[in-house]
């Protein structure tokens, strides 16, 4: 008895152990972050365009911060509909059918994919094949094709983890499924479905790879028309860091960027946590 309380306690300590580590890490990160950036944090920095040269050297992250805005909205109108139309399949009508297992396997490696072979497919696709070009609408779809799997994924869990007795009761009734799904099943899980698409924002917000190729140039004076380039934060730090042009830019842009994706997830948490206190 005493030796199972000793290795109780032993993996019980690896488990806090590891969870601070975790939080110690972050918060290294935000601190650090902050210590070289915050001096960055001025309102000419949020609200006005590069300037100075290199270009970059001076002046804000105001097109940037558009940009980036503007690629996550696209990415997430264009793959909303079929990342809950494919969830909703697959928690309420697939069953444990073959073509589950196979839309299941599909998802997963499209999880697996790399960011860059995605902005290489967007590429060929959008900008070389449709004829995009370089662009705010060939980023978006890039982006919205990355994040289709964690919609998927996330809508997915929600919809199963609603208590399958609402499905019993339903259909003793004689309630039609449509009805049922619509009017109690979506609503049950729809803080955990906002929550997902939260995390999915993010997942756009932070990625440089898939735009290096499809939307993101050094700068441009426009930010919301479709058919021409945007600037993006992620890819505006990777040219500041890259090139040496502005650290101290660099580190001002890399911490709004980490405080968009904490904000994002510290929110897609709370609606997590909105759904386990209304179960």
């Amino acid at each position: 008895m005493k030796l199972r309380l000793m290795l109780d306690f032993f993996w019980l300590a690896i488990f806090w152990a590891a969870g601070l580590l975790l939080l110690v890490v972050l918060f290294g990160i935000l601190g650090y972050l902050f210590y070289q950036g915050h001096t960055s944090l001025t309102q000419d920095f949020f609200f006005s365009s590069p300037r100075g040269l290199p270009l970059g050297a001076e002046g804000g992250i105001f097109p940037a911060i558009q940009g980036t805005l503007f690629l996550v909205v696209i990415a997430v109108f264009t793959a909303v509909l079929p990342g809950l139309a494919t969830a909703i399949y697959l928690a309420e009508y697939a069953g444990k059918s073959k073509v589950n297992t196979v839309i299941n396997l599909t998802i997963q490696c499209m999880a697996g994919i790399p960011s860059i072979v995605t902005g290489l497919f967007g590429y060929a696709l959008f900008v070389v094949k449709m004829g995009f070009g370089i662009s705010l609408l060939a980023g978006g779809l890039s982006l919205a094709i990355m994040i289709f799997p964690v919609i998927v994924v996330t809508a997915r869990d929600a919809l199963q983890a609603v208590n399958r007795d609402y499905r019993w009761v339903g259909i003793s009734l004689g309630v039609s499924r449509r009805y049922l799904l619509s009017r109690v099943i979506l609503p049950q899980a729809a803080p955990s479905i906002l929550g997902g698409l939260l995390l999915a924002m993010g997942y756009a917000a932070g990625a440089t790879a898939p735009i290096m190729v499809t939307a993101a140039v050094i700068a441009t004076p426009s930010a919301g028309n479709l058919f021409e380039p945007v600037m993006a934060l992620p890819y505006h730090l990777y040219i500041l860091f890259s090139q040496q042009i502005s650290l101290e830019k660099a580190y001002g842009t890399a911490l709004v960027l980490v405080l968009l994706l904490l904000t994002l997830n510290v929110i897609a948490l709370w609606f997590k946590n909105l759904k386990s206190k209304g179960a």
